[in-house]
This record gives structure tokens, sequence and C-alpha cells, in this order.
């Protein structure tokens, strides 16, 4: 997202953190070993499934190829083994648990096959980009066993660049900005050409991230280069339109937009490298080059977002929304009922809980002028904590309504899908903070994925196993179809921007969990279509 920010607290809030999950069961069937054009690899049997791990899908972005446009890997002989994780792309530590790394070779995707695939029989595929505000995260956190397994789907995760290495920016620097994107376009295009030989149907293929992955998405369906690299796209909790109100994100940060411009990327990047020492127009992009990563970590958090303005994405994804220009596909998009919840929380932790005071000075910070009607429809209550009901402005404002409107704009050209993840109990990832999460940013990626990160998290029930079974199976006959409506399930309704009322699946578990339901009265979005950021 746009501007120059160190706010290390949204890192954490755009993560997901969950139970560690080992495999067991490993077998030798002559399966674990696939050609890709430029390799053999060798994985691993697990019987009900293959995994494919840490194969290269472009060249080591390092030395001269730092920032640049990803370029094709080098071939190998014999067979490469594809047993362990890749390296991932450089972050700092995080609450997750994930140590800090500088490692700038990591551009790695996971391929995880049900048993029943096979070239002769593919399977649709399903490339996740993971969240983590594009500063954090790595495929490799997402055990897709189940998604595979149950949804009957190949499933690749993937790393793609972060931070400084993956959004910086430079006059005349092809790539600006959005160099991160580019890995995953590049991503997309190795999966295109080599998928099928692990049994994934290279014409079936769908793009589905949450958060900053979901964001992702947003971009690439806007991006030229991206067209015809993917069939289908779900955005999960992304900012992808509206401005984010002041204090979301981080306490004292402006509104900001959820894309920059690359010319104000480009004079932020030339005041980044005069601090370092590259002052010499002519030079500037090899002196960069020529740092080592562990300095240029001191101010990897301040490009925490994709801009717009180069050759990957030309430009303001939303505006192409608007102009109706975007890739026609079918879309599935939604968010969680608390969103902000988890991001607020991470603050409290960090530093202490709202007061009132405080959360009237937010409000007027975000909302100017119209700060009086905001407090009026959300006002302190001596049974709610103020960060809480801040979560709840955070909420509705930055990402329900401005999603709904999304889905609006989408579906007037494409199929449309509207879904709010509701599970109130949804098991929590952080310490208690005196307010429940609810169903928080982030939380229905547990129902999607195993994840190979944090500490113990508290099993799923056996209803809230029936609800990821659901999703996996809505999730998955969208993936194949384009449509996540059939089986014996719930009617999930295409969205009409004419009707009354935009059709909204709520996903939550439970007899009736499953239900349509009226985000713009749940949320407010009459309130928040007349309110300026």
């Amino acid at each position: 997202m746009a501007g120059g920010r160190r706010w290390r607290p949204l890192v954490c809030a755009l993560a997901v953190v969950a139970g560690t999950t080992a495999f067991t069961g490993a077998t030798t069937s002559g399966r674990e070993i696939v050609r890709t054009q430029v390799g053999l690899v060798r994985g691993v049997d697990h019987g009900s499934h293959r995994e494919f791990l840490g194969i290269p899908y472009a060249a080591p972005p390092v030395g001269e190829l730092r920032w640049r446009l990803p370029q094709p890997p080098k071939s190998w002989s014999g067979v490469r083994d594809a047993s362990r994780q890749g390296a991932r792309c450089a972050q700092h530590a995080s609450v997750t648990g994930t140590p800090a790394t500088d490692t700038e070779d990591c551009l790695y995707l996971n391929v995880t096959v049900p048993d029943s695939a096979s070239p002769r029989k593919p399977k649709a595929v399903m490339v996740w980009l993971h969240g983590g505000g594009f500063v954090e995260g790595s495929g490799g956190e997402y055990d897709a066993r189940r998604l595979a397994i149950h949804g009957d789907v190949v499933v690749v995760t993937i790393n793609y660049r972060l931070g400084i290495f993956g959004n910086f920016g430079l006059p005349g620097l092809d790539g600006s900005g959005a160099f991160g994107l580019a890995d995953q376009q590049a991503a997309l295009r190795w999966v295109r050409a080599n998928i099928r030989a692990f049994g994934g149907d290279p014409d079936t293929v769908t793009v589905f991230g949450q958060s900053a992955g979901g964001q992702s998405v947003c971009a690439h369906l806007a991006s030229p280069g991206a067209a015809g690299l993917f069939d289908r796209a779900i955005i999960q909790s992304a900012f992808c339109t509206e401005d984010l109100p002041a204090n979301l994100l981080a306490p004292g940060l402006p509104a900001v937009s959820p894309w920059e411009k690359a010319d104000m990327l480009a004079e932020r990047g030339l005041r980044t490298a005069a601090e370092f020492g590259c002052t010499d127009p002519a030079t500037v992009v090899s002196c960069m080059r020529g740092l080592p990563a562990d300095r240029l970590m001191s101010v990897f958090g301040q490009f925490a977002g994709p801009a717009y303005g180069s050759s990957v994405l030309p430009r303001n994804p939303y505006q192409v929304l608007r102009e109706g220009r975007i890739h026609r596909v079918p879309v599935l998009s939604g968010t969680t009922r608390d969103e902000a919840t988890y991001i607020r929380a991470l603050h409290d932790l960090a530093d202490r809980p709202l007061t009132a005071a405080t959360y009237r000075r937010y409000l007027r910070e975000a909302f100017g002028a119209n700060a009086k009607r905001v407090l009026a429809a959300y006002p302190v209550r001596r049974s709610e904590p103020p960060s809480r009901t801040w979560a709840r402005v955070a909420t509705d404002s930055a990402l329900t309504c401005p999603t709904l409107e999304r889905n609006r704009l989408f579906a007037r050209h494409v199929p449309t899908y509207g879904y709010e993840f509701a599970d109130r109990s949804a098991p929590p990832t952080l310490p208690p903070v005196g307010y429940p999460y609810g169903a928080y940013h982030s939380a229905d990626a547990l129902y999607l994925f195993d994840l190979r990160v944090g500490g113990p998290v508290r099993p799923l029930s056996p209803e809230q196993r029936r609800l990821a079974a659901t999703m996996i199976d809505y999730w998955a006959d969208f993936a194949r179809t384009g449509t996540p409506d059939g089986g014996a399930r719930p009617a999930w309704q295409r969205l009409r921007p004419r009707d009354p009322l935009p059709y909204t699946l709520s996903l939550a578990p439970g007899p009736g969990g499953i239900r349509p339901v009226d985000l713009a009265r749940e949320h407010r979005c009459g309130l928040w279509s007349t309110v300026t950021i």
C-alpha cells in the first residue's frame, strides 16, 4: 500500500498464525518424479497426495537481477530434490514465529497434488498468493493438503519479493513498485507451462489470495501482463479500492491509498538512495544494487505495497475496475465479519487499549467534519471497549463496505459471488485483549489451510470442521466451473448489480449458518457511502 511507512504492527495484522503440521507416511511410487521444462524434480508421495517443494520458477533476483523483472530459471541436470521448502524472501522477524532473513534467492513455489491427479486426468489448479502486508509471509507457511485432497484440486503456493526488494522504485527503473507482482505473474506463467506434468489442468487456473494476496489478485485483474494467465479469481479480505482511514493500520498513520503512483514512489526511492550515499542519477540504480541486503533491511518496511505506473501495473486498478476494463473472468470476493479486531488487537498488545478520548480523536483524524456523524452511529458504550468500537468502524468503513461496492462493480462485467466469513467463534491466534476477536482478519484462511508457522491454536470444533469442508467445496467448485453453487450445499447465487439487495452469502457453522446476509444494513454502508475519508 502507498506511502513510506514504518508500521511494523501491520506486518502482524495481515499475517496468519496457526498450528504446525507434520507429514507422515511418505512412500515411493515413481510418481514423485516429474519433468519440468528446465529439469526433473523429486517430491514426496504421501499416499493421499504428493508434494513438490522449493521449485524455482525464476532466476534468483540477486546482484544485477535485483530490482529487475523476473528472469527464467536456469536448467539443471539430474533430479532436483523437491522435498524441502525453498528459502523465504527477505523479511523481519514476526509474532507469527518466523525468524528474520535477508535472503534474496527466494523465488520458489510448492505444488500439492491429490492422489487422483495425473497428466491424463488433470485437475483444476489453484494458485495461492499469501498475505502479510507485502512485507511478510511465504507460500511454504500454507499446508495445502486438506484443500488438495478434499477439494480434489492441485494447489500451488508461491514466494514473491517483499518490502524494499519487491516494491522499490526509482526514475526510469522498469517495474518500479511492482517487482513482487511481476514475480507472481512469472509463477502463473510457470504454472501454464509446467503444471500438466504434475496432474494439473493449465487451462483451468484460479488465482486466489488473502489480504496482501487478495490485493495482488485485484492488481492482476487490471494488469495487461496477466492476461490469459488465470481463468478465475478469488479475493479474500483485501484493500483494493477506497483510501484507508487514518490510524487504521497504525497509530498516527494518515489516510493512505491501496495504490501508490510510481512517480511518487520514485521520489521516495531517490531520498532513500541518498541516505545510502547513492546520489548520482547516472549510477543510482547500480549503486543501490551494489549494497548488501542486510543494509537495506533498515528501510525494508518503508516500501510496503505495490505502485502503479509501470509496465507491470500501468494504471490504478480501482480506476480500471470502474471503467470495466478488468480481465473477463469469474470473481469470488469477500471479507470476514470482524476484520479489524485483529489489527486493533496487535496495537493494544504492543502498547495500550484505546481510551474513549483517544477513540474520539481517531474519528476526528480519520473522518474530519463527518466525525460527529460517525460517533453518533458508533457511540462510546460502557458495554464495549473503545478499541472494539474502533475496530467496528474500521471494519465497516475500510473493508466490508468497499468490498460490497467492489463486488457490485465486478458484477457489471463478470460473474461475481460475494461472501462474508462469519464464524465469530473462530479459534483466536493472539492472546486475549479484553474483547472478542470474532470472525477476525485472516480467520477464514484457517478453514482452507493448515499452517506451518506459529504456536498451537485451538482445534476446530466438529461444526467448524464441517464449515471448513463446505468452504473447500465452494472454493474448489468455483475453481473447476466458475461457480461455487453445486451439490447438496446451500445455494450460492450470483450477485446481480441491479438487485435491490446485493446477494452475499454468510459463512458460519451450525444449522442456518450458511445463509444470505444484508451487508449494507449489517455494516451501515448507507452511512459510509456519504463519508469522505
